[in-house]
């Protein structure tokens, strides 16, 4: 939902309610002790309702935190308190010579008594606050719909083609066999990565160990196009059997190789995977090649983002460094 509309709503809310609030007012020639004291009241209940809606509910109600929760609407009815008294008790008695409650009321009764008038505006915008991520949640739903439709239309477009061309390519791996082993080798990896790519389960996951057979083999590939000159190091520490969404690590090793400098012995392309309990990280850091070495848009990096947005939410974590001589990306999941 857009933020003028989320404005326009409100607005036209607290017009409704206060419309309703001082029509009654003029209806019933109220007077200016009586109006007074309304103006208060509402102004006060407007900061406690944007207190609750723009920060309590969003930042403790969503994830969870039932003591801070607790804490935020606690501190809420302190400043409900504290402003009315304020207002009430000293400005009016100040300013025009009344105040609203007896002098002889105790402190107890008075903190109870607000308590009792600010639950209202307590509860309300948590209504409002519900209603909205409703709203929100729906939209994101229909949009999550419309997406998968658009993706398992191109996954099945995109199926024609590669299995073709997989097919092809091991009758071009027996013929190579006989011409160059070199040759056959490198039709042999293309090939490995085509059926690897081709390969699909239902939830998604693949073993981590297939994962990395599958970076392995792309590697091995640059290698023979590079070598002599390639220098990568691949360290992996605690491989078992975890799970882990297909070619969500293929994206940063081609970010490396395509930006990067491979040819300097002094500087390697690093790649680490590491996993420890649930934990998995996977850190890609390359030199910086300032020569320009394609136009490509960078949809591989566009695409991985969202991949992650939508497979591992509020599961993963993306860091990335860049201090003009090395790129660093470090990815963080939970399992």
């Amino acid at each position: 939902m857009k933020t003028i509309k989320i404005i326009s709503i409100h607005i036209l809310g607290w017009l409704l309610v206060l419309g309703y609030f001082y029509g009654g007012h003029l209806i019933d020639g109220t007077t200016f002790r009586q109006s007074a004291f309304s103006i208060s009241m509402n102004f006060i209940q407007v900061i406690e309702f944007y207190i609750c809606y723009a920060w309590v509910y969003p930042r403790f109600l969503k994830r969870n935190k039932l003591p801070q929760l607790i804490g935020g609407i606690l501190f809420t009815m302190a400043v409900f308190t504290s402003l009315r008294y304020l207002i009430e008790e000293i400005l009016y008695r100040k300013w025009f010579g009344f105040h609203n409650y007896d002098d002889g009321v105790t402190a107890w009764n008075y903190i109870s008594d607000n308590i009792y008038w600010s639950l209202a505006f307590i509860v309300v915008p948590a209504a409002a606050y519900g209603i909205e991520q409703s709203f929100k949640s729906e939209q994101a739903n229909r949009k999550l719909k419309e997406e998968v439709v658009k993706a398992e239309l191109s996954f099945l477009k995109s199926q024609i083609n590669p299995h073709f061309l997989y097919n092809t390519l091991n009758y071009v791996y027996s013929l190579a066999i006989p011409v160059s082993d070199q040759l056959a080798n490198a039709v042999l990896r293309l090939s490995d990565l085509m059926r690897y790519t081709l390969n699909d389960s239902p939830d998604g996951k693949v073993s981590l160990s297939k994962e990395l057979e599958y970076l392995e083999s792309y590697v091995a590939l640059f290698k023979m196009r590079f070598e002599p000159k390639f220098y990568v190091d691949f360290i992996t520490e605690g491989i078992a059997d975890q799970k882990i969404a297909s070619l969500v690590l293929i994206p940063f090793v081609e970010n490396a190789f395509k930006h990067g400098v491979v040819n300097d012995e002094t500087q390697p392309v690093r790649i680490k995977l590491k996993v420890q309990s649930k934990r998995l990280s996977f850190e890609v850091s390359n030199k910086i090649s300032h020569a320009q070495k394609d136009h490509s848009s960078g949809v591989g990096m566009v695409n991985i983002h969202r991949r992650l947005e939508l497979i591992y939410p509020e599961r993963h974590e993306l860091l990335i460094s860049n201090n003009g001589n090395t790129y660093k990306s470090t990815l963080i999941l939970n399992l």
